[in-house]
């Protein structure tokens, strides 16, 4: 019986990266994906399942949570913030969706269970959440512990975070290594043609790229 591993893939590098790093290890993967209100939305679930085909996930999971939308908080989810453009900002960003990754994490902790998956990936990396109170390995010890806790005496599961103490640059270099089709995923916070390579995720994604001497396959309005 194959191990099986619920990898957490928005569609952006990371989390792509994350579920190549789970097939590598000889995980079966169940990929969820979570369509929140976010601006790029559609565009965010075309890569997830653009990336599910080429890692030929057969069991997938598309789940809308619409109460992000409602209760805003996030320039990500409330069109009345705006997104910066200016460069990374000092404190916990206004792009930080409120407690995003444990609501994530539960979902997936009880399809893990329904699954009897053992693992469950996720693509968080600290550099990327500086301010990110979420995505920390202390946040994660901590939900593990609650998971484990509030599961069946039989489940046993697992949170893997193999990008969380990479930089940017190392995690494009680890993509080209495994073959993974970077030209799918999506990471801009506001445009869905073409990212706007302005945003703290834009600006990011591009400096990996520029740091490791490799161009970024995706089109940009401004590089």
């Amino acid at each position: 019986m194959s191990k099986k591993a619920i990898c957490i893939l928005s569609g952006g590098m990371d989390s792509t990266l994350a579920s190549y790093i789970a097939k590598n290890e000889g995980y079966e993967i169940i990929a969820i994906h979570f369509n929140y209100g976010q601006r790029t939305e559609k565009r965010e679930l075309k890569a997830f399942r653009d990336v599910c085909n080429d890692l030929q996930v057969e069991n997938k999971y598309e789940i809308d949570i619409p109460f992000f939308k409602q209760i805003g908080a996030s320039a990500l989810t409330d069109e009345n913030l705006e997104i910066p453009t200016s460069g990374i900002e000092d404190g916990v960003p206004i792009t930080y969706v409120p407690f995003r990754n444990g609501i994530f994490l539960s979902i997936a902790s009880a399809i893990a269970e329904k699954e009897k998956a053992e693992s469950m990936f996720i693509g968080i990396v600290q550099e990327d959440g500086s301010g990110y109170p979420d995505c920390t390995d202390e946040f994660i010890s901590k939900m593990l512990a609650a998971v484990n806790q509030g599961t069946k005496e039989s489940t046993k599961i697992e949170i893997k975070t193999p990008l969380v103490h990479l930089m940017k640059s190392q995690i494009v270099q680890k993509a080209l290594e495994l073959n993974v089709p970077l030209k799918h995923t999506w990471s801009c916070y506001i445009e869905e043609n073409e990212a706007c390579g302005l945003c703290d995720s834009c600006r990011l994604r591009l400096n990996g790229f520029n740091i490791a001497n490799t161009k970024d396959p995706i089109p940009y309005k401004v590089l």
